[in-house]
Order: C-alpha cells, then sequence, then structure tokens
C-alpha cells in the first residue's frame, strides 16, 4: 500500500510552495513524523515530515521546483519494494502540477491517453497548454492584469510559468510590448496554427546587464525566502504611505528590573532579554491608541481585538516574523519564553504555518547588530512596525548634571494614510514612558 505525499497547506493566503531540499532519497526507508523535504514558502522555511512510515519509492517534484499546495510531490510505500500504482498521476492535479517522475517511469503512461483527446478537439488545445503549465494562481494573476500566459517562458521544470515569472514579466510589462503586440498579430491570423511567443529569458527582463565583459562578477539567483522577501517589501512601499518617527528613550530603571529578574527567569527556562519589557510596553501603547492595531480595508479601518506581536528573527539565509498570539494576555514570564521559544524554532526551521500569519504589530530589532535606528517597512497588512535600536550606555543631562544613562532610540513606521504623526509621537510617548518607569505587570 502506498501513500501520496502533498506539497501542505501552509496558511489561507500560500497557494504554493518551493521544494529546497529532500532529506531523504528514493529508496530510502523513512519514520512517520522524521523529516522528508524542506520547503520555502512567502512566509516560513519549514522541515516537512514524512506522513506514514515505509519506503521512498518515488519523488516527483525536484529541489528548486515550485508546485501549488495539495500538489503530489513524491510517494511512500508501505511495503518493502511495492510498486507505484499507476492512478498516482491522475490522483494529482494535473491542471497545476504536470511533473515528470524522477525516479520511475510508472506515472509515463496514463499522460499520453490524457493528452490524446486534446489533439481531437483543436478549440480546447490552443487554452490547454496554458493551463498544463501554470497554476490557478498565476492564471489569477494574469486575469488581473490582463496578460496572455502563453507569451511567457516558464522558469520551471517543462516550461512551467511560476508566480515569480509572471510578476517578473508584469514589472516589466513596458518592456514588453512589441512581444505582445507580435503576439496578437500572430493570433489574429487564422490560417496559422497556435503558437507560444516567448519574450526573452528573465535575466534579461530586468534592465542592462550591470557588468561588462571581463569584469569580476559572481552571479547567483536570489533565494525562494529572498524573492518573497523582496516583493513584499516594495509592495509594501507601494501600498502604505510610510512615516518614521523616533523617540529617545531611557532603559535605565527597566536594566535594573532585569538584572533583578534574570536569575529567576533562567531557572524557569526562559533568557531574559529587553523584548519582552518592549512588548509589554506596546501593548500599554496600543490600548491608548488602538489605531496601531488595525488594518485598512478600501476606505474602511479594521480594529483587532486581538494583540498579536510580530517579533521579527534575523537568520542567515533571510527575515522571519514569528507571532505571538494574544500577547496582551502573556506575563512578562511567559512573554520571555515565547520570544525564546519561536527565535529558537525559526532558526531551526521548525515553526509551524499558523506561527508566521495573523500578526496585528511587528517589532524589529537593528539594535541587536549595534544599530542606531532603522526606518523599518510595514509589514501588510499592519499599519505600523517599531524598530528597536541599540540600547547602550550613554551621557545624557539630567536636572542640569551630567549623567550615565541606558539610552536606547525607538523608530516607528506608520502608514500615513490613517495614522496621524501626532498619534503616532502620543504611542510612542505611551511606550517611553512605560519603559522610562519599569511600570510593568509581571
Amino acid at each position: 500500500m502506498s501513500e501520496e505525499v502533498k506539497m501542505p497547506q501552509m496558511g489561507e493566503s500560500i497557494a504554493e510552495g518551493t521544494i529546497v531540499r529532500w532529506l531523504k532519497q528514493v529508496g530510502e526507508t523513512v519514520k512517520r513524523d522524521e523529516p522528508l523535504f524542506e520547503i520555502s514558502t512567502d512566509k516560513v522555511d519549514a522541515e516537512i515530515p514524512a506522513p506514514s512510515s515505509g519506503v521512498l519509492s518515488d519523488i516527483l517534484v525536484k529541489e528548486g521546483e515550485t508546485v501549488a499546495v495539495n500538489t503530489i510531490v513524491a510517494v511512500i510505500n508501505g511495503g518493502a519494494a511495492g510498486a507505484v500504482p499507476a492512478k498516482k498521476p491522475e490522483a494529482a492535479q494535473p491542471v497545476e502540477t504536470p511533473k515528470t517522475p524522477v525516479s520511475t517511469a510508472a506515472a509515463a503512461p496514463p499522460a499520453k491517453p490524457a493528452e490524446a483527446p486534446k489533439q481531437a478537439q483543436p478549440a480546447v488545445s490552443a487554452e490547454e497548454p496554458v493551463r498544463t503549465r501554470s497554476s490557478p494562481l498565476v492564471r489569477k494573476i494574469a486575469a488581473e492584469h490582463n496578460v496572455d500566459v502563453s507569451l511567457i517562458e516558464g522558469t520551471g521544470a517543462g516550461g512551467r510559468v511560476s508566480k515569480n515569472d509572471i510578476l517578473s514579466y508584469i514589472e516589466n510589462r513596458g518592456a514588453e510590448k512589441p512581444a505582445a503586440a507580435q503576439a496578437a498579430a500572430a493570433l489574429s491570423e487564422p490560417a496559422r496554427a497556435p503558437q507560444a511567443i516567448k519574450i526573452p529569458p528573465a535575466a534579461s527582463e530586468v534592465g542592462p546587464q550591470p557588468y561588462s565583459e571581463g569584469d569580476r562578477v559572481e552571479i547567483e539567483p536570489m533565494s525562494v525566502m529572498r524573492r518573497k522577501i523582496a516583493e513584499r517589501m516594495v509592495e509594501s512601499r507601494r501600498v502604505s504611505a510610510h512615516v518614521t518617527s523616533f523617540m529617545e528613550v531611557d532603559f535605565s530603571e527597566t536594566a535594573k528590573l532585569r538584572d533583578g529578574l534574570k536569575g529567576e527567569y533562567q531557572r524557569g527556562g526562559a533568557k531574559l532579554t529587553f523584548m519582552p519589557f518592549i512588548i509589554k510596553a506596546v501593548i500599554e501603547g496600543i490600548k491608548k491608541w488602538p489605531i496601531l492595531n488595525s488594518s485598512v480595508w478600501g476606505g474602511h479601518v479594521v480594529y483587532k481585538k486581538d494583540v498579536n506581536v510580530g517579533v521579527a528573527v534575523a537568520l542567515d539565509w533571510g527575515l522571519i516574523v514569528p507571532v505571538i498570539r494574544n500577547a496582551d494576555e502573556k506575563s512578562l514570564l511567559g512573554l520571555a519564553r515565547a520570544v525564546n521559544d519561536l527565535g529558537e524554532r525559526a532558526r531551526t526551521k521548525q515553526l509551524k504555518p499558523d506561527e508566521v500569519q495573523g500578526g496585528t504589530f511587528t517589532i524589529t530589532n537593528p539594535g541587536g547588530f549595534g544599530g542606531l535606528a532603522g526606518t523599518p517597512i510595514i509589514n501588510q497588512p499592519q499599519v505600523a512596525i517599531l524598530g528597536v535600536g541599540v540600547i547602550k550606555k550613554r551621557p545624557v543631562v539630567i536636572n542640569d548634571a551630567i549623567a550615565i544613562r541606558q539610552i536606547g532610540i525607538l523608530g516607528l513606521s506608520f502608514d500615513h494614510r490613517i495614522i496621524d504623526g501626532a498619534v503616532a509621537d502620543q504611542f510612542l510617548a505611551v511606550v517611553r514612558d512605560v519603559i522610562e518607569s519599569a511600570n510593568f505587570t509581571s
């Protein structure tokens, strides 16, 4: 008996995922819940466990390929050497993933009968190749932007058009108008057989090469996570009217409290940093100014009743923002444990999909690497993000005398469409006052 392994649904808003690495190879024995392959989406990198025990008999999607959710990516045989059932490709979603098996030809025979009716129906044959080399998400984007998918040269296996391919095409549509005009002319001549008109490869769509022949350069493609981050950052700048306000904060009293609690929290299994205190202060600011915990929906403002705080975690291969849900209901110790746990699992690719979704406010910490301050980009669909600069001892003037205090700079980037500068500054003032007074509930 065999079991199909599918690309998991990594959240409601995620339509596809990229297989980064297979942790098992064809013919190897796998155990249920043992890591089988590693995927990357626009929200999380994760190791996906095997759904059952047995022998990995077939890998249908290669490393580096992007496929729609619920696509069959592999087959596990429950027996030692059972044959792969011929019905496997039919159980897959052929509209989204016409993949060629990597390790066996058992899936090949059903493909030809499936194509035979298309040749007998000329009215369908022009559209069917477009459907089989693109996912529903790609076709949805194409319809929204009035794009003919057949004009795009896909970079996926078998020429499959990925989400990145179509977004790149739309971004550079101005340079592609001649190709589009040629496509329209070709399709308007009924005497010619339908044919796909290809655009230049992705490498030439981004503009002139930034180097000359003989230059000492090294070129490598962006990782899946890096491309997703790039897309989201650019999109956020387009959507929101970004403004950043800064406020200097004296952390001295909070630092004393932290020093006094470190040992107790360590015994409770939590490393105590400044972050739980900052989260507590942010929650007080949101209670006073709930507009900071909202989102924009057309001409409406959606106020979120739950306070789900995302804390950005820097990784060697990118950035991820795990979310502490209902942060306002947690104690200082509970927040410290959550920050430690999510940060550690983010670095070891053990986060669950729902742990990087649903955030209502985000905190990022450029000060962790010594940054004085930052102007972070808003994490859509949120309306604000707090950047925490380095906290260190500095000379300051207090009552006309110079004193040494623990000072940090907070930078709040906010969406000026619905948040005015005065509101942002008043929110920051609440955060500052809580931190400077060290008025935290345990």
